[in-house]
């Protein structure tokens, strides 16, 4: 593999592919697994470094090690890093699904121009409803339920249409997140690292919408979809964060109790 000035290079094995760059990562990842670059129980290098490596995004490399993490051949063991579980057959080649960093970018678009059409057709009783799934939210955050009053306000949104197209795309995308394995297992582990709905983010689309005013709700709802892409690419990070941090405070606690006797 070729690289000048921190750029990949046309050369066989670089990433120069029409395919997503992900999917291109992880075919050199599996390639390299195979090998026996990366030996069963050896560890890949860190995001980071994979990142800089390929001349490639965090979430890029982030979508590669999912992808192979569904398809078994990594083991992700968190404040720790991606682990080779096996070798890939000698005639594997990597499958992909929709990622949740697709989905989510669709959903910006769809649901951004979605949220602007509403704007413009949306009931006072759709706008009451709406207020009520905030608070169903606030709720279910406290007990775990949050994301079932997320979607129903999603869906109410694309329902203040009335275009029955909107509606429908706007429902297989909301499937989509438990129908791809790639996209179930991401967000997964936000939920794993307490990721909620947040409740002012969908309070500020709600106003927006009681404005009538499509441009600003397009942007608050583009905005909280942005936020979202934000979430998941940092949902392990924290949850590996707060596991360090309560490790050392199990440390220092321990510290303290010995030099206390």
């Amino acid at each position: 593999m070729v690289r000048r000035n921190n750029e990949t290079t046309a050369q066989p094995g670089a990433l120069a592919s029409q395919d997503r760059l992900y999917q291109e990562l992880a075919r050199q990842l599996v390639a390299a697994i195979a090998s026996g670059q990366y030996a069963v129980g050896d560890r890949l290098p860190a995001e980071r470094e994979l990142a800089a490596e390929f001349n490639v995004s965090r979430p890029t490399v982030r979508e590669a090690i999912i992808a192979l993490e569904v398809q078994g051949l990594v083991e992700v063991r968190v404040g720790s890093g991606a682990y080779v579980r096996q070798r890939p057959d000698e005639q594997a080649q990597a499958a992909f699904n929709v990622t949740a960093f697709e989905l989510t970018e669709a959903r910006l678009l769809f649901e951004g121009e979605a949220a602007a059409l509403a704007a413009t057709q949306i009931s006072e009783a759709e706008l009451a409803e709406l207020d009520d799934l905030v608070r169903d939210m606030a709720v279910g955050n406290e007990s775990g339920d949050g994301e079932i009053a997320d979607r129903a306000f999603h869906l109410l949104i694309a329902r203040a249409t009335r275009n029955a197209a909107i509606i429908k795309t706007i429902d297989d995308l909301w499937d989509l997140r438990l129908a791809s394995p790639e996209c179930a297992l991401l967000h997964e582990k936000a939920r794993n690292a307490q990721v909620k709905p947040v409740v002012p983010e969908h309070t500020a689309i709600v106003e927006a919408l009681r404005s009538r005013d499509p441009a600003q709700a397009r942007a608050a709802m583009r905005a909280h979809l942005g936020a979202v892409i934000d979430h998941l690419l940092f949902a392990t990070e924290e949850r590996a964060v707060e596991e360090a941090r309560r490790a050392a405070q199990t440390t220092r606690a321990r510290y303290a109790r010995s030099v206390s006797v």
